[in-house]
């Protein structure tokens, strides 16, 4: 489809009365809003109504509207899942987005495996493992992990090790945690796949919850040595116990029963919403956390709850019975459906109104105020440095509507591997997942002009071809509200040029430096613009200016030093293709293969006696130049 040729009017009357799901995109063909719908007609249809009373941010979003896709679905749960992943593959600009760069640590323990490990992981994924978390302390995750190595001596190595492995080893497979007392050496056929399994339900036992169980334990095994006047083994056994008592004393008693909860509250402004949930299993409270909510805006407390509970437990690997929440979510009941299906059991969203769930509630929703009056000052510092100076950028050129930069630089030594850069900030942050770096092909020489020429024609001719279906799709497709180079007049010259050449309209300005090379400024429709160098625009202004030189300079150094490794090891007498990589391959730089003895040289792949030491004595017989 030509999407310049989309006739909103035309394509509302094709919409179906089905279930499904729609994406709004913007003149770019960036995907600015996921919603789902019971009725795709009748919802889509409803923000191109005049007579809808919409917010201010469905109102901005709905000017923002150059054409729009749907998906029907069979069913309302089949839409909210697909609407989930959607907002969370596109980040869409208008949607309530659960703003979590955060990585927890889990307890995994491989269940699968003939005999299970017990690891620490960031991240859940779907391995038939049994994953416990997330934690809010690392700390904590690995004093629970040592722990239970050695009250049950479960491994942590990635050894593949099965039940037929025999016992003919001699020891030579056991590690030094067999020797601590924290394995029972499996890989050496030491420990039946029976027991080793009774020790792993006792693994899993004390995760879920019940420590009770391995404190009576390991008081019977300390009187036991202590009656048999083994007095070193009943200490191991009582600081073992005081080990379990730190780690249970970490997790705050509640009075709530045996029950696993989460209970989750908000608090917010006009320009910020906090999400507060504690964490409680076995009725305790083994965590808690705070979560910041992006473009919640308008949106009220139940929607803002709906999007917090799809988006965030559609990645949890456990969702406990039963949710507290300060307020009825959106779709109470299909969001329940949809938790039960995950868990494969009941799962119930509750909103308590008396009692000792409307005090844990309450409480969630005091901790959320405070954190968020902590947080005023902070956030405030946060958005003067980004959107704050965004929209200072804004009123010195007189632009608006200023989401995406792109910047760009040049960088070589006398024109040698001339390199570009392409930079991204959106609304005031770098978004590194999208620089963009570019190997110079067709210029020759310190060309500065002529390179930056050929970088900016292949990134937007690549673009245009993402956009209308004959490349691949990828990010390129994603043009800039705003153009920043890294000089004033030439380097804008050009960059209007490439634009016109490509029939694209898209403000440049050039970043203009003093004789010290320290920003000075903007230079834009051929007017260098006066900006205080006080104020968060021109900040912001350096750091981008700063981090497309950085970004050059760092691809450039890395090709430079690629090319003088290759050329000095292709000096060394006896060393060839095959062994010059084996070197690159186990060495990080010349430096790390200078260092290298002669054993170490000797283990390398491809490499014998005699060629350790031609590339030893290569770089340590006196007098050579590469030394």
């Amino acid at each position: 489809m030509n999407k310049r040729d989309f006739d909103i009017e035309e394509e509302l009357n094709k919409l179906p009365k089905s279930p499904g799901v729609y994406m709004m995109h913007d003149k770019d063909d960036v995907i600015i809003y996921v919603g789902k719908a019971v009725i795709l007609r009748n919802r889509v249809r409803s923000y191109f109504r005049e007579s809808t009373k919409k917010s201010v941010k469905i109102q901005q979003m709905v000017r923002n509207i150059a054409w729009f896709e749907y998906v029907v679905t069979d069913s309302e749960l089949e839409a909210l899942v697909l609407e989930n992943n959607l907002i969370k593959e596109n980040q869409p600009k208008y949607n309530t987005m659960l703003k979590d760069d955060k990585t927890y640590p889990y307890i995994k323990v491989t269940v699968a495996d003939d005999f299970p490990r017990i690891v620490m992981c960031r991240k859940v994924v779907k391995d038939n493992a049994r994953y416990f978390g997330p934690f809010t302390s690392g700390e904590a995750v690995r004093e629970t992990i040592d722990l239970l190595r050695r009250v049950y001596k479960v491994r942590g190595c990635r050894m593949k090790i099965s039940p037929s492995d025999d016992k003919e080893n001699g020891g030579a497979r056991k590690c030094l945690y067999y020797h601590m007392g924290q394995c029972q050496a499996p890989c050496d056929g030491l420990v039946s796949t029976e027991e080793y399994r009774q020790n792993i339900e006792k693994v899993l036992d004390f995760l879920g919850g019940d420590h009770r169980e391995v404190t009576r334990e390991l008081t019977d095994k300390m009187q036991a040595a202590s009656d048999a006047m083994d007095y070193e083994k009943a200490i191991e056994y009582r600081d073992l116990i005081e080990s379990v008592r730190k780690v249970s004393e970490k997790q705050k008693i509640t009075d709530t029963g045996d029950e696993n909860r989460d209970v989750i509250a908000l608090a917010g402004n006009d320009e910020s919403v906090i999400v507060q949930m504690f964490f409680i299993r076995g009725g305790r409270i083994v965590g808690r956390e705070h979560y910041y909510m992006q473009h919640a805006g308008e949106e009220s407390e139940e929607d803002i709850l709906a999007a917090f509970l799809v988006q965030f437990y559609s990645g949890a690997p456990f969702i406990p019975k039963e949710i507290l929440l300060s307020a009825e979510p959106s779709g109470r009941e299909l969001i329940e459906e949809w938790m039960s299906r995950q868990m494969g059991s009941k799962v119930n969203i509750t909103i308590p109104q008396k009692g000792k769930k409307d005090k844990l509630v309450l409480l969630a929703k005091e901790n959320a105020r405070i954190k968020l009056d902590q947080d005023i000052e902070k956030l405030k510092r946060d958005h003067d440095r980004t959107k704050g100076a965004v929209e200072e950028i804004e009123k010195i050129t007189g632009l608006s509507g200023i989401h995406r930069m792109e910047a760009y630089d040049i960088s070589n030594i006398s024109g040698f591997e001339s390199v570009g850069s392409m930079v991204v900030y959106e609304d005031g942050r770098p978004k590194p997942n999208e620089y963009r770096k570019f190997k110079i092909r067709s210029v020759e020489g310190p060309n500065d002009y002529a390179s930056m020429e050929e970088v900016l024609t292949r990134r937007f001719e690549h673009g245009l071809k993402e956009r209308d279906g004959t490349d691949t799709p990828g990010k390129f497709s994603k043009f800039p509200d705003l153009i920043l180079m890294d000089g004033g007049r030439g380097q804008v010259n050009i960059c209007e040029e490439v634009l016109d050449d490509l029939g694209l309209d898209i403000p440049v300005c050039g970043m203009v430096k003093d004789d010290n090379h320290r920003t000075r400024g903007l230079y834009y429709n051929n007017v260098e613009l006066p900006i205080s160098s006080s104020s968060e625009g021109f900040h912001l202004i350096t750091r981008i200016q700063d981090e497309a030189h950085r970004f050059a300079i760092t691809f450039h150094r890395k090709l430079r030093s690629s090319q003088q490794v290759h050329s000095i090891l292709d000096d060394i007498p006896g060393i060839g293709p095959a062994r010059r990589k084996s070197l690159m391959r186990s060495f990080e730089s010349l430096d790390d293969i200078k260092e290298a003895s002669e054993e170490e040289l000797e283990a390398l792949e491809s490499f014998n006696r005699q060629a350790a030491r031609s590339v030893y004595e290569f770089f340590h017989k006196t007098g050579n130049d590469n030394e």
